[in-house]
């Protein structure tokens, strides 16, 4: 009995230039890139007042709130601080908060 080889058909491989990953790594990139230049524009950078120093810029000093009850509704207050020198701004320990009890 003879042995005969039978050729099987060969697949046709589909012709894609670019695989769909890499088209959608490459929106995913421009995307991000977007989204990075479009975050820094609404955001005001403060000038410089202080040379060879750094200095602290708070947006209110000082914060009324008028007849609170103790225990009551909380209170929450979000300052705004800029260092408006030209060198680093470095916290060496917490930043002090003082809460005044008024007459």
């Amino acid at each position: 009995m003879g042995r005969h080889k039978t050729k099987l058909p060969q697949r046709k491989r589909p012709k894609n230039n670019l695989p769909i990953w890499l088209i959608i790594g490459g929106i995913g990139i421009i995307l991000i890139f977007s989204a990075v230049l479009l975050s820094g524009l609404g955001r005001e950078k403060a000038g410089i007042e202080v040379t060879g120093a750094p200095k602290i810029k708070v947006d209110q000093e000082f914060y009324d709130y008028g007849v609170v009850k103790l225990g009551g509704v909380p209170i929450r207050t979000v300052v705004q601080v800029t260092n408006v020198g030209d060198q680093t701004l470095r916290f060496s320990e917490a930043p002090y908060i003082e809460v005044l009890e008024g007459c």
